[in-house]
């Protein structure tokens, strides 16, 4: 490792760049100095606008001038300036103009670098391999830049390029980034500066395996591979003999931009179906297959003209394990229903807390700094507000980012940007609680459905009005269909498994007032003998049909009331 150089480092290793700059200070300084330089004058603009009055008169030469900073300071920094391109909540409109171009109108490299880096990494001429290909590239990145082409067999591809000489300008903004986060560490709040480097090796990690293009490709293949069922959402294919770790071939898309709304609707389609697949197809990747895109810009995202959502650009992904999938919907459900102190628990099960943490005195301060981010109503939720809230807790309780959750953060509220950048007004709620509501009530499996029950049940006590705004959030996504929910949860009621929930659910019948005295009588008495599930079933579920009239709300306390009176008269 001691004849380390930058351009060779397959994989991100903090320790083997850090011994190589250390050595080359001279190299790390020049760097830091540009770039503080550049900020520094940056502001000093900013500042002068201020004192000249003349914010309004420059704000447009202010916006291209830091689009052009970001760019001259390379992929690191470009790779900032397009999270920022997706918060119109953050970026004022004239910045946010500006930094938008960052996503694929960056300046390009040579064509003829870009050609001989092909006919290199694929050992042949191009003229072997394509039968047209773009003079000029269609798309510049902050990592590469994408040529329009057609195979000699006939397929439109898309050639993406990698630009020369990246692997050293990463290793030296890395670790840079990794001597300012050691350096800030003791400034910050509480645990916050423990966790700073993870979090730059975890960006690290993922950055140099976003320029391994095969990588990349097998990325890809695994994520079409768990939306293959989903109509929704398009993946291209990856075209192997032309790809190498520095050109990728893949299928071409045609489609529009997340945020060309005004050609979004010129083709007939509606932005809100596109949000609608966008947070929903983000949040399956989150807590269903755990592989997600920690880098869902605008640029990377598109609208189809049949309605579909393409992704591109599989270059920064990341795996969940299924604790971590299952505690993530926990804690939202928690969240949105207001246990907290469930939810400091499930802050220590994700890692934001120790376990030898006392979560008493964080409890209150959960409740006052995020009930004040939620609202009174569920639908003023979003993970904006969410995690500008928490940042706040980081000053007085010892929270950490797990250097994992940074990408998901990110990935989040780099989704609900999106959303608001296609309508101001959104709410990821009005979506993603639906989705999580459905999943909880079909209970494909025995975890979602332990959760389903530590939803309902509060303290011993089944809780109805949170089953019914369950069901009537899940209601509100028009894939969800209530009658075969419904009869999956009286089938599991009825099962060895459900025999907890038949005595709790007993119970919480007995206190409905909706329930005569002389059949509250019978229902304790059944509660201690052997039910037989059939017959109760067959009862159950022939009053199903009156859900569309009635509601799951109203039926299910009559359904199971007669169903017990039901067994009760035949036993007797």
């Amino acid at each position: 490792m001691g004849q380390y150089q930058p351009g060779q480092l397959k994989r991100y290793n903090p320790d083997a760049i850090a011994r190589y700059y250390r050595f080359r200070p001279w190299l790390a300084w020049g760097r830091l100095f540009k770039i503080t330089w550049s900020f520094a004058t940056f502001i000093l603009g900013l500042k002068w606008d201020e004192w000249q009055n003349q914010v309004e008169q420059n704000k447009g030469k202010r916006a291209t001038q830091l689009r052009e900073l970001l760019t001259r300071l390379g992929p690191t920094f470009i790779k900032v300036g397009q999270a920022l391109s997706t918060r119109p909540d953050l970026i004022r409109k004239d910045f946010l103009e500006e930094l938008i171009k960052l996503q694929d109108q960056l300046p390009a490299f040579d064509n003829a670098i870009a050609y001989h880096i092909i006919e290199s990494e694929l050992d042949r001429p191009i003229s072997d391999i394509y039968s047209e290909l773009s003079p000029t590239p269609v798309a510049a990145a902050s990592l590469g830049q994408v040529y329009r082409g057609r195979l000699l067999s006939g397929e439109e591809v898309a050639v993406k390029v990698q630009r020369p000489h990246l692997r050293p300008t990463l290793t030296l903004d890395l670790y840079l980034m990794r001597w300012a986060a050691s350096w800030l560490a003791p400034w910050l709040p509480l645990n916050l500066g423990h966790d700073l480097t993870l979090i730059v090796d975890e960006f690290g990690t993922k950055l140099f395996e976003e320029i391994d293009y095969l990588n990349e490709g097998r990325n890809a293949e695994k994520f079409a591979h768990n939306f293959r069922n989903d109509p929704q959402v398009k993946v291209p294919c990856i075209y192997w003999r032309f790809t190498s770790s520095r050109v990728l071939t893949l299928e071409w898309i045609n489609g529009f931009k997340l945020t060309d709304t005004t050609s979004i609707r010129q083709a007939g389609l509606d932005p809100e179906d596109i949000i609608r697949i966008g947070v929903t197809s983000g949040l399956q990747q989150l807590l269903e297959y755990g592989f997600f895109h920690a880098d869902p810009h605008p640029g990377n995202l598109f609208a189809m003209p049949d309605g579909r959502m393409a992704y591109i650009d599989f270059g920064m992904m990341d795996q969940l394990e299924e604790s971590s999938k299952e505690n993530l919907v926990d804690a939202l459900v928690h969240l949105v229903n207001k246990d907290y102190s469930d939810l400091a628990l499930d802050f220590v099960n994700l890692g934001f807390l120790t376990a030898d943490t006392n979560i008493a005195p964080i409890i209150p301060a959960l409740e006052t700094v995020l009930g004040n981010a939620i609202g009174k109503n569920v639908s003023d939720f979003n993970f904006k507000t969410i995690t500008d809230q928490f940042s706040e807790l980081m000053y007085e309780y010892p929270f950490r980012v797990p250097a994992k959750f940074a990408l998901i953060i990110r990935s989040l509220v780099t989704q609900e940007g999106i959303a608001l950048s296609l309508n101001r007004n959104f709410k990821i709620v009005d979506v993603g609680y639906p989705y999580v509501a459905r999943r909880l009530l079909t209970g494909e499996s025995p975890e979602l459905r332990r959760r389903l029950l530590n939803v309902l049940f509060k303290d011993g006590r089944f809780q109805w009005q949170r089953l019914e705004n369950l069901i009537a959030i899940a209601r509100s996504d028009n894939n969800f269909d209530v009658l075969p929910t419904a009869r999956m949860g009286l089938q599991f009621l009825l099962s060895d498994e459900g025999q907890f929930l038949r005595r709790q659910l007993v119970l919480a019948l007995t206190e409905d007032d909706r329930l005569h005295t002389e059949e509250v009588q019978r229902l304790w008495s059944l509660v201690k003998d052997d039910l037989q599930p059939n017959r109760i079933l067959n009862v159950a579920i022939g009053l199903l049909t009156d859900l569309s009239r009635e509601g799951v709300a109203a039926i299910l306390p009559k359904a199971t009331t007669f169903a017990f009176l039901d067994e009760s008269q035949s036993k007797n």
